[in-house]
């Protein structure tokens, strides 16, 4: 048995082959064959008819497009004005007339606009109670 194989006894077994792993039978073609047909005019014809469908349409998205452009550049716009005048007013509640594009200039109080404090309002009644009395 040293002798032996560890196969001799599968040599007289019968192989079955898969039919999927056949090799199939080349092809033969007839010798008049030609892959191109005698005239390539038929295959070259332009369909004008939708031409003015497809330039309609995309003369409408460009619209669109340029719309939604302006609309979204003038709101970017809007708000940057809107956060320099936020800035700017800041600015003027600290140091009344301060304007970032001319030299500062002192801006005169009117009459009217003259707001007294609280605590001067309470003077000027006592002053006038001392008076009165």
């Amino acid at each position: 048995m040293a002798g032996e194989s560890q196969y001799a006894a599968a040599v007289h077994v019968p192989l079955i082959k898969s039919l999927g792993l056949r090799v199939p039978p080349p092809v033969h073609l007839p010798p008049d064959i030609h892959p191109l047909p005698d005239s390539v005019t038929p295959y070259f014809v332009y369909p004008f008819t939708i031409e003015p469908h497809i330039l309609t349409v995309e003369s409408s998205r460009r619209t669109t497009l340029a719309a939604h452009t302006a609309r979204r550049e003038s709101y970017l716009r809007a708000r940057e004005d809107e956060r320099e005048r936020r800035r700017r007013e800041a600015l003027r509640r600290v140091a009344l007339g301060f304007d970032p594009a001319a030299p500062l200039v002192p801006v005169r109080a009117e009459q009217g606009e003259v707001k007294k404090d609280v605590i001067d309002d309470l003077v000027d009644q006592l002053a006038r109670m001392e008076n009165g009395s």
